[in-house]
């Protein structure tokens, strides 16, 4: 069997790519995905699932908090939904004003025109 090519960081894997990484079964992956409403890959046809480099480092998260720190799953939903909230609203803030400036400045352009 030839060994697997090495993936730039921001790469998508697949999740048989994730599994030899992290060093985890696939039915484990899969598992978290109905139990951490966070970590959502992308599914293309067939259900293939494409993990973002984004859910690679939650699932590298996940493994560390149940396997190393000892959490249950139940603390690791209750510690991500904690912090979720906080990054989403500043994110969401942050993304209007921008939008809602870009629109500001459309308007003034097009009422000295």
């Amino acid at each position: 069997m030839q060994a697997p090519l090495e993936k730039a960081a921001g790469a998508f894997r697949t999740i048989g790519e994730l599994s030899l990484e992290i060093g985890l079964p696939r039915h484990i992956l899969r598992y978290w995905e109905t139990r951490f409403p966070q970590l959502r890959p992308l599914q293309r046809a067939g259900k293939r699932r494409y993990y973002r480099p984004e859910d690679v480092a939650l699932v590298r998260r996940i493994d560390a908090l149940l396997n190393r720190d000892g959490y249950t799953i139940r603390g690791v939903q209750a510690l991500l939904s904690a912090e979720r909230p906080q990054r989403s609203t500043a994110v969401d803030i942050s993304a209007v004003k921008a939008v809602r400036d870009l629109l500001a400045e459309a308007l003034r352009h097009d009422g000295s025109a």
